[in-house]
This record gives C-alpha cells, structure tokens and sequence, in this order.
C-alpha cells in the first residue's frame, strides 16, 4: 500500500496498518528485570531525531525518508517535543473557534483547505506544518531475538506517516492515543531507519478542539517492544465485589499470540499488599484463556482515603518450564454502581471533590514528566482532591498507573471535541457539527472510545468513562455510548453535551452533567424528580480573582444526595515560560502574549495553580470546602 495525501481530508481514514488497542500492561523477561522496572523486551527511541520543518503541505521535503535522500540540511530536534516550543512555527491557545477561521476557509473534513471549485482540486493549507522526523537505531541484542518487534509511539499531533527504511509502514491519528505498528517485516540486520511525516492538520482538527495551546509533533515517548514467540496480547482483569461488600469476584481474560502455536503453560498468582499467596493456578497455553474466581473473602476494599491494591502476577512457561515473560500489574476490589438514581462505591454514595487536569508544564507544555505528575498528586492530597477529569484527552500512561495506588477517582475522557463545529460567537449554531449524526464520521469517534477503553480498562481508579468534550451530540457520540455500555459494565458512563440536545438525553449519559450551572438552577432540576443525578463536569471556573462562592454548592451536597459534587475548571494555568526581551526576566506568558491572532488571552490561565506550579490563594478555599467531604 503506498501512502495517500489524501487520508488527510478523509474522516473515515484514520487508521492504517496501525495494530488494535489493547491493555496497558508491562511485560518482562525475568524476575530480576521485574524487580529493576526495567524491560528488556524495550529500548527507546526518545532523544535527537533529525528534523525539517516544512510551513506548509507543498514544501515538505518529499521522499526524505529514502534511505539515500539527501539530508545534510536537516536539523534535529528532541523526542519528545512540541514542534512549537522547539521554536518552528507559531504559539498559539484559542478557546473554542478553530486557529484557521477568518483566515483559511474549511469545513469538515478537508485539512488541505477546501474544494471551493468542486473540481477535487484542494488550497494548499498554508498551516499545515509538516514536520519530517528521522532517525537510525540498531536492534538491542535481546529484541533481535523475539519473534516480533513493534514500535508504539505514545502521543504524536495531530497525523503520522511511518516508514522504515524506505518502506511505508502505516498512517494513524488520535494524537492522544498510542499508535503501534509492527516493524518486523521491515528490519534489516545492522542500522535500520525510521521516519515520521507529522502533519499539523488532519480531519482531526475538527474533532480535536480542545481549550489549549494547540501544538503538534512527537511529543510523548517512542519505544520499539520485541514480542516472544508466546506473549500476553490483551488482558481484561475485573476485581469486583459481591452484594455482601467483602467477598471479592475476580476475573482474567487472557489474549495471548502464539508463533508457530507454541505450546506451554500460562500461571495466574495473586497476592495481598505484604505478599501473602492468596490464589494461584495454572492453565494451558491457548489463543484465549480466562480464569475466574469468586470466593476472596472479606477484601480489603479500594476507595480514595484506603486505595489498597492487590497483586496479579501472569507468568508465560515455554513447554520446557522456563519463563518466557512476566506480566505484572496491581488492581483493587471495588464496586461502582447506580441505585436509587445515586452513585455509589463501594455501596457508599460518590462525592467528587474534583478537578480538571491539562497534561502541562511551563518549560515544555504537554510534554510532561513523572516528576510533574507525582506534584500534582501531593497537591491533590494536600488539598482534599479526591477524583480527577482527564481533560478533554487520554493522559500519559503513568498517569493512570500513579492514580490508582494514590487513590484517584477517575473521569477517563476520549480525545474529542468539536466545538467551533456547533457554538459561534456564543450562539448555539450546529449547522457543520461532527461527528452529529453523520456515518462518515461514526467509526472514527467509536474509535477513540474504543482506544480509551482497550487501554485503561484495567485501572481501578477509573470509575467513569467520559465519550469527550463539547461536541453537540448525535447518533455517533450514541454509538460511542453503546460501545462503553457492551463493553464494560463495571463502569459508568459520562456527556455532558446532551444538555444542547435533548432528543439525546436517554440514550446518552448516565449522568446530568452541566457545566458552570448556578446553584440555584441546580437546585430547580434536583427539586424536580430528576431522572439522573448530578455532576458539575466543570464549575468555579479559576480565571483571575473567582473561585468564590463555593459554599452555594458545597450546602448541596448536604441538601441533595443525588447532588455529587463535581470538578474545577481547572487544575493548572496554560502558560510558557519564556524570557522578557527587555528586562531578561523569567515570566509566565498567556495566549495572545505570542502574536497569537486571534487569541482568548488569559484565559488560558484559569487554574488553581500557576503554570509553574505554584498554589494561587483560591487553593486554600477548595482546601477547606472540599476537606468536608473527603471519602
């Protein structure tokens, strides 16, 4: 298959050669590696990548990843890294309209610049950098040993073309999600080379509207993963809860791929946080294994202020007993459910002290380290922060892992958001939405729910699946519904757009979700024999000198049971780091500081902290009103 420029402008091509999501889990090839957290089926091709900048489609360097292309005017650049803070192209934050209106005429789906002539004939997109990534590796010595070797890129903005050395290999978008392709057919013994053509705009653009400086390029991790001739594809681990609250419902399912279908065993343990044994068997290898077990009594229940996490160990014997790999990962018993119209864990009805979280650091933007997540957690915790909104996108997957052993209540949000196809200038205005209710655009939404479920849906801190942002709704965002609904139901399910289209209102969302709705509306819904309970998916909205007011909602909690608390808007201001050019000072600049046009300004610093991480004062208010109802 040769790669099309074309797949830009075509929403119902989003994926290409690109292998299915599934489970996040870690594998290793022994014990010691296990002990270490170092894999020896990985090596990383984060650090300098060559690179050219193109400003536009037509001036990209075409055929560079052909192993003798001419390339002694590249640059490099770091992996990972936005291509704006790199200092190509331009800063941007806007809001809610797209950065090309007013400028570049588009509609859905054209990235390319639209067919005005209807002729198929598209304007070059004259913002649509293209950024040209290359770089060489020599397999490590164990991976050249495994029968398979992928590459999973963790974040790349906003489409990705993919070659190694000189053969096309694959196209994906969702810049949020991990994109993995399958490198073996391609590798040479010795140096080989990869290449990735990152184009700012895609069909994407459309949906990936997000409130934030909109940047693009690799900028998450980039590792290759070698695959022994037995290895665990897929895991899906539920540790439930029976009715009583203390015996434990465990179940396994196992999705392994087997080369030559070899043979072997497959052992399952599980043991309690001082490593006591408290279950173990062993099955035989197959394509699918699944194991169950319904008698743990009296668990130690999951919950955010007691986050107890049991061990599951998968250990994969050839047929001569030795270990081929080890799958570690860490889950907790826990019950959510909907009774009475009120959410409960655990039985216990859910109060959300939350907030939402941008993936951001001042230095870099979204390109973020363990080191910024683990303060982000101390903050939660020294302020009462008991559930987090991954807005409006899949996080690092750390995030998810550092969750659950913190205690987190999770809203595990896709990567959608059309809000400039439905809101203009204020006014509700759906003539262009998508996805809506068109088929061409269906699979693509169903998609990205489908990513964020196969990936995360081993982690206990998620209790509710969030189908995105701001998007209007429509049969596609339904379908996305359906989709968490026949997959999961350990889970609920969270829209907060439905409020724009009633027709919706019971086909999605298991929750009413407003946004910035004032106490006393809340108070008129909740007085009306409502048919869901309520969750501010955003509220006390943290711009300037606000934040104030928080005990109205606070007394509503107390008033209304079916009332659940909710979640700031937002976690941390939006703003770079850069110096003054005339007094040489370090300061923290805001949308509309970079020549932005047009521009939202501060509003990109609406949060609890500053982008360097400093607590502004309100923090102390959501210390203390949130400090009643912490559980």
């Amino acid at each position: 298959m040769k790669p099309e420029l074309g797949w830009l402008d075509d929403p119902q091509t989003f994926r290409v050669n690109q292998l299915p999501a599934h489970s996040d889990h870690r594998f290793y090839q022994s014990d010691t590696d296990l002990a270490t957290g170092q894999s020896r089926f990985t090596q990383s091709l984060d650090g300098t990548w060559q690179f050219k900048f193109a400003k536009q489609p037509s001036e990209r360097p075409v055929g560079f990843y052909e192993p003798d292309y001419d390339r002694s005017d590249f640059d490099t650049i770091t992996v990972p890294e936005h291509i704006e803070i790199a200092g190509y192209g331009r800063l941007k934050y806007i809001n809610t309209t797209y950065p090309w209106e007013g400028k570049i005429y588009r509609r859905p789906a054209y990235a390319l610049g639209q067919d005005q002539k209807g002729d198929g004939m598209f304007s070059d997109g004259e913002d649509n950098y293209v950024g040209a990534y290359l770089r060489t590796f020599t397999l490590n010595p164990e991976l050249r040993k495994q029968q398979r070797v992928v590459v999973q890129f963790d974040g790349v903005e906003q489409a990705m073309y993919l070659w190694l050395n000189g053969q096309f290999v694959g196209y994906a978008e969702d810049s949020f999600s991990q994109s993995e392709f399958d490198l073996t057919p391609y590798l040479r013994d010795g140096e080989n080379l990869i290449a990735v053509e990152v184009f700012k705009r895609s069909t994407a653009a459309f949906i990936e509207d997000q409130d934030m400086f909109r940047f693009s390029g690799i900028f998450r991790s980039v590792r290759l993963v070698g695959q022994p001739a037995i290895h665990v594809q897929d895991m899906r681990i539920i540790g439930n809860l029976a009715d009583d609250m203390t015996t434990g419902d465990f179940s396994l399912k196992l999705q392994l791929n087997r080369h030559d279908n070899a043979n072997g065993n497959v052992k399952v343990a599980i043991t309690d946080a001082d490593g006591n044994s408290l279950f173990d068997t062993t099955e035989a290898v197959n394509d699918d294994v699944e194991i169950s077990h319904k008698m743990f009594k009296n668990v130690h229940l999951w919950q955010h202020t007691d986050p107890y996490l049991y061990q599951l160990k998968v250990t994969v014997l050839d047929e001569q007993g030795a270990v081929v790999e080890i799958v570690p990962y860490q889950f907790g018993f826990r019950r959510v459910e909907m009774k009475n119209k009120i959410m409960l864990l655990n039985g216990k009805r859910i109060i959300l002290n939350g907030v939402n979280r941008h993936e951001w650091d001042a230095k870099s933007g979204r390109v973020i380290s363990i080191d910024d997540m683990k303060q982000d957690l101390k903050t939660f915790k020294e302020n009462n922060i008991n559930a987090v909104r991954t807005c409006h996108y899949p996080n690092r997957i750390e995030w998810y892992y550092l969750c659950d052993k913190a205690g987190i209540y999770m809203m595990a949000e896709n990567n959608l958001e059309s809000h400039g196809t439905w809101q203009k200038m204020g006014a509700v205005e759906p003539s262009y939405n998508v996805p809506g209710s068109l088929p061409e655009w269906r699979e693509a939404v169903v998609d990205r729910a489908r990513s964020n479920y196969e990936v995360f849906k081993n982690h206990t801190a998620i209790l509710f699946w969030s189908l995105g942002n701001e998007s209007y709704a429509g049969d596609d965002i339904a379908a996305m519904n359906v989709f968490y609904k026949d997959h999961d139901d350990t889970r609920l399910v969270h829209y907060e757009g439905v409020c724009r289209n009633r027709k919706y209102e019971d086909q999605i969302s298991d929750m009413e979700s407003m946004m910035y709705d004032p106490p006393k509306e809340i108070a008129k819904y909740l007085d009306n024999d409502p048919k869901k309970p309520f969750v501010d998916c955003e509220f006390m909205h943290d711009m300037g000198n606000s934040l104030g007011g928080m005990s109205s909602y606070d007394a509503l909690i107390d008033k209304y049971p079916m009332y659940q608390g909710g979640f700031i808007w937002d976690f941390i201001d939006q703003a770079i780091e850069t110096k003054d050019e005339v007094t040489g000072q370090t300061v923290l600049r805001y949308g509309g500081d970079f020549d932005d046009r047009h521009s939202d300004y501060e509003f990109s610093g609406d949060g609890l902290m500053f982008a360097d991480r400093t607590p502004k004062p309100a923090l102390q208010e959501v210390k203390y009103y949130y400090g009643k109802h912490i559980n």
